[in-house]
């Protein structure tokens, strides 16, 4: 479904390359549970953007389905990232004059959508706060909010980049718990620097100094 053909990723820090990602060769299947295991600045968040196409690789290849994300226009790509991916990151992305509910919608307005919300939100234990704005929740609450966004129509792959490093232990289990639960047959790809968090993982990859050195 996805698959990164020895890709790279450079940056230019005062005249001098730097390699967020080095030859990376990888391949995620429908339905798989893949983690993204390394400390920070290992590359592991670089290769979460690539393989999403938020970021487009310096050298390399990433296919969505057999067809490179480079080729693609930008309307094209984002249509992908809005039809196809869900995402989760560290920080609960909420906009602060909108509701629980609204914020999930606020991508994909259309009105029959609204009964999915409702029911990921009484899905995620959240029923009571649909109504409520970001400064009323708490951090776990607000970070399962962002997961039944990432949640909504289904997507065919959730990206999440360490969208427990914010929570207590608790608060973070319960939210990996709930990603994995509730997408359906859709891959998930989760970045962490935390192994407890990959629990039920089917593969976990670990990097280091922007490679994979092991799977």
């Amino acid at each position: 479904m996805i698959s990164l053909k020895e890709v790279s990723l450079v940056y230019q820090d005062h005249g001098r390359e730097v390699f967020a990602c080095r030859d990376v060769d990888l391949s995620v299947q429908e339905g798989e549970f893949v983690g993204i295991l390394g400390p920070s600045g290992s590359g592991k968040s670089s290769l979460l953007y690539l393989a999403s196409g938020l970021k487009m690789p310096t050298n390399g290849s990433v296919l969505w389905r057999e067809r490179k994300l480079s080729d693609m226009s930008d309307p094209e790509r984002a249509n992908v990232r809005l039809n196809e991916f869900g995402f989760v990151f560290q920080y609960p992305f909420l906009i602060g004059y909108l509701t629980a509910i609204e914020n999930i919608l606020v991508a994909l307005p259309d009105r029959d959508r609204r009964l999915e919300a409702e029911s990921l939100l009484e899905t995620l234990g959240l029923s009571d706060q649909k109504d409520r704005y970001p400064h009323q929740m708490s951090g776990g609450q607000k970070q399962r909010v962002c997961v039944a966004r990432a949640l909504m129509g289904s997507p065919s792959v959730v990206f999440a980049d360490e969208p427990t490093a914010a929570l207590d232990h608790e608060s973070g289990r319960n939210v990996m718990q709930l990603l994995n639960q509730h997408r359906g047959s859709g891959a998930l790809l989760v970045v962490t620097h935390d192994p407890v968090m990959l629990e039920g993982a089917d593969r976990i990859i670990r990097m280091e100094d922007g490679k994979i050195f092991s799977e």
